[in-house]
This record gives structure tokens, C-alpha cells and sequence, in this order.
């Protein structure tokens, strides 16, 4: 685990240094934002409608964003020829996986802990439980980045890579997209702990498989 946290540590240091990949997120999550409260501008007043469409939006500007940063999670040790180096490093393939993950994981909190307040301003809007709201998020969060990392490793060095990662990514996302929209919308109207504990073990479940299938195949991936 150590070895992982190296990982993030270096990835993380060399975003800091260029943010090219943190702003482009930041800026289109904020556009989307943007986009739809003034499309929305007329039924802003309408909690019902807000309620309705507020799960989406939010998840549209997290998903959407991410991918931007998945997609250059891997290009950018191939463009500076570091991935060979990467791969030769003492450490196992899956400690590679697991610090890419989470640099990945963080650069969308990041994005996350902006958007919100954001979209709370924009839309006049109240979140009735934070810190329910804050699990939901990690959780999500945590299941892009599991299956986003991986399959950014598995076409890293294609050519329509901007292309291919999102189609590829988005149905596997299902499966955690769903019940994460499910949890926001229910939170969002006032509902507790209780009320969202399914859709909280599916999305755990779904991080815990996908983790561990990736951390199996990731050495595979890293040979293709």
C-alpha cells in the first residue's frame, strides 16, 4: 500500500506543478453546471422540478468531467516516455493500478468539492444531509475510478483513445451510476440513512468486484 501511495504521491506533484488536467475538468463540470441553470432558468423556482433533475445533473458534471481526467491518466507517462519506466519499477503491478486509482479518485473530489457548492448556488438549492451526500459521492466516485483506471491502461496506446475510453467506460459505469443517482435523488428530498442503504450496498459491492477483478488483470494489461 505504501508503494501505491508513492504512485499518487508522484502523479499528484506533476498535476500540481502543469494542472492541465485538473482545469479542464474544473471548467467543463462548471460549463455543464452553467449550461443547465440558465436551459432550467424558468422552473428554478419549482422544487419538485429541481428535485427530479438534479440527480442527473450532478452526476452528468462528476461523470463527464472524470472522464476527461481518466482519459490522461496513463497518456501522459507515454507522452514523457515514463510508462516503460513504470513498469520496470520494484513494485508490483497492482500497487501501479492501485496509486493510479486513487490519483484518479482524487482528482475528481476535487472537481466534486467544486461543483457542489456551485451547483447549490446556481440552482438555489439546499442538500438536507451532507454528509449522506459526501458517502454517496465517495462511493461513486471510488467505482469510476476502479473501472476507469483499468480500462484507461487498456487503451493507452491506441490511437482513438479519447474516443474509445468513454465508450467503453460508460456502459461498464451502469451498474454504479445507476443506484448513485437513485441515493442523490432520495437524499435530495429529505430521505435518511435507512432509505438509501440499498442502493449504499450496491455501489459497495460493485467497488469491492471491479477492484479486485482489476488489481487481477492490471498486470495482463500492463503486458498488452
Amino acid at each position: 500500500m505504501i508503494r501505491s501511495l508513492y504512485i499518487t504521491a508522484k502523479d499528484l506533484r506533476t498535476e500540481l506543478r502543469t494542472k492541465q488536467v485538473i482545469n479542464s475538468m474544473l471548467v467543463f463540470s462548471l460549463v455543464v453546471m452553467v449550461i443547465f441553470s440558465l436551459s432550467l432558468s424558468d422552473v428554478l423556482s419549482d422544487s419538485s422540478v429541481i428535485d427530479r433533475v438534479a440527480p442527473g445533473l450532478l452526476w452528468i458534471a462528476f461523470i463527464f468531467a472524470g472522464t476527461l481526467g481518466i482519459t490522461r491518466l496513463f497518456a501522459s507517462e507515454t507522452e514523457n516516455g515514463c510508462l516503460e519506466g513504470l513498469r520496470l519499477c520494484p513494485v508490483e503491478s497492482a500497487a501501479i493500478y492501485t496509486g493510479k486509482a486513487i490519483s484518479g479518485m482524487c482528482l475528481m473530489l476535487v472537481v466534486e468539492i467544486v461543483t457542489l457548492p456551485v451547483f447549490i448556488v446556481l440552482f438555489n438549492y439546499s442538500i438536507p444531509s451532507i454528509p449522506l451526500m459526501v458517502i454517496v459521492i465517495l462511493l461513486g466516485t471510488a467505482g469510476f475510478s476502479v473501472v476507469g483506471t483499468l480500462l484507461s491502461a487498456l487503451t493507452v496506446n491506441t490511437r482513438t483513445r479519447e474516443i474509445l475510453l468513454p465508450v467503453i467506460l460508460l456502459p461498464l459505469l451502469l451498474p454504479v451510476l445507476i443506484p448513485a443517482v437513485l441515493a442523490t435523488a432520495k437524499i435530495l428530498t429529505g430521505e435518511g440513512l435507512f432509505d438509501v442503504l440499498t442502493e449504499l450496498r450496491l455501489m459497495a459491492v460493485y467497488d469491492i468486484v471491479f477492484f479486485t477483478l482489476a488489481r487481477l488483470l492490471f498486470d495482463h494489461t500492463m503486458e498488452g
